[in-house]
């Protein structure tokens, strides 16, 4: 009985490994190229008290080398630090960006999808080919824009989406987000995302360019005004719609977030970790379980079994790292970090319990000083 837990941990691996969409490769990777014909694309960036990065992102932004169309709509969430007066400061400068007050939070959404809804309604944005979504805090090469569209177009694609590079420099930093990222690949196998014959569908909000055809079939965002992972619900509604989607990892555009120690890490997890579980105390119990099962039953008998037991924990824990190194690869990271997954893994299962305890408190999703109630 004491080997049945060990062989199950082994064949989930084994099947993680060799059934799961290829999740461990860390791929694809978008690659430069220019769109044959202009077009034009309008940028829209929600902003709350953004003061620390949205120069950046805005110049970024500027800059683009794209034959086609660019305009910017910043829509100033109701910020308390300056951030909309310093976009104007670039708008004053550069007429296609655009900067608004964002209307009070109405009833029934979230900030940052209200935020969005105002910019979709803008002439401008009205107008293009394609939006790009992307957040105050992400820096843009300057080919950036280019490619997106252009593989939009090469493939006939309705949602092109990036895992753009997170910071990775303070030790919570280098320790918990490749994970984050391993994780996130491992819910969503990006191969089966851009397979249209799979129902999986997922991007990730730092860099989502959509087809305005596509939103106006969706009804933009309105579909998801409650939802507090909403790069993943718009996947959905586009991918069931019947249009094709893309996922792959950014070389292009770099996130600025700064993560500086294991709490603020802790945070990020535990705002919408319960809301991925739909809120549900049965779900949560079986990624206990599994999380347990898969991340860190195999090290116990490594270290303290004998024989065959010893020897299965070990070859689980072995591929748990080796599947790592991709991710770590992307990251600079030293392959050492593969055999502190089972930590990592319990750090982000302590807190998802968090994250469940938040919600049973009262407190719900929060997100720059804002409670949301439960709801997908």
């Amino acid at each position: 009985m004491i080997f049945l837990p060990v062989l199950l941990s082994v064949v989930i691996w084994v099947w993680l490994l060799v059934g799961h969409g290829a999740f461990w490769r860390s791929g694809p990777v978008l690659g430069a190229a220019y769109p044959t014909r202009p077009l034009k694309v309008t940028v829209v960036i929600p902003a709350r008290d953004e003061a620390e990065h949205i120069a950046d992102t805005l110049r970024s932004l500027l800059i683009q080398q794209f034959n086609g169309e660019l305009k910017i709509v910043m829509v100033d969430d109701n910020s308390s630090d300056g951030t909309g007066a310093l976009a104007r400061e670039l708008a004053v400068t550069d007429r296609r960006l655009s900067v608004l007050d964002g209307e009070l939070l109405k009833t029934g959404w979230t900030g940052k999808m209200w935020a969005v809804s105002q910019g979709l309604r803008q002439t401008e944005t009205l107008a293009a080919d394609y939006v790009l979504f992307t957040d105050a805090d992400i820096v843009h090469g300057p080919g950036h824009l280019a490619s997106l569209v252009s593989r939009a177009e090469r493939d006939q694609l309705s949602l092109v989406s990036e895992m753009v590079r997170l910071r990775c420099e303070s030790l919570a930093e280098r320790a918990t987000l490749p994970a984050f990222v391993f994780f996130f690949q491992l819910l969503y196998p990006f191969r089966w995302v851009g397979d249209p014959e799979r129902t999986t569908a997922a991007a990730a909000g730092g860099t989502m360019l959509v087809a305005q055809e596509a939103l106006r079939r969706v009804d933009g965002v309105d579909r998801i005004s409650r939802a507090l992972i909403d790069d993943v619900a718009l996947a959905r509604e586009i991918k069931r719609g019947g249009h094709r989607i893309w996922l792959g990892h950014g070389e292009q555009v770099v996130s600025e977030r700064r993560y500086a120690g294991f709490s603020d890490v802790w945070k990020m997890i535990a705002r919408t970790a319960y809301v991925q579980l739909g809120y549900s105390p049965w779900v949560l119990i079986g990624t206990c379980v599994g999380m347990l099962l898969v991340y860190v039953e195999p090290v116990l008998p490594s270290l303290f079994a004998t024989g065959a037991l010893r020897w299965a924990g070990a070859v689980c824990w072995t591929g748990m790292a080796i599947a790592f190194q991709p991710t770590l690869w992307r990251y600079r990271r030293s392959p050492a970090w593969g055999l502190l997954l089972p930590v990592i893994a319990l750090f982000y299962l302590m807190a998802t319990i968090s994250s469940a305890v938040r919600f049973y408190q009262g407190k719900g999703g929060q997100w720059k000083n804002r409670n949301y109630p439960a709801h997908g």
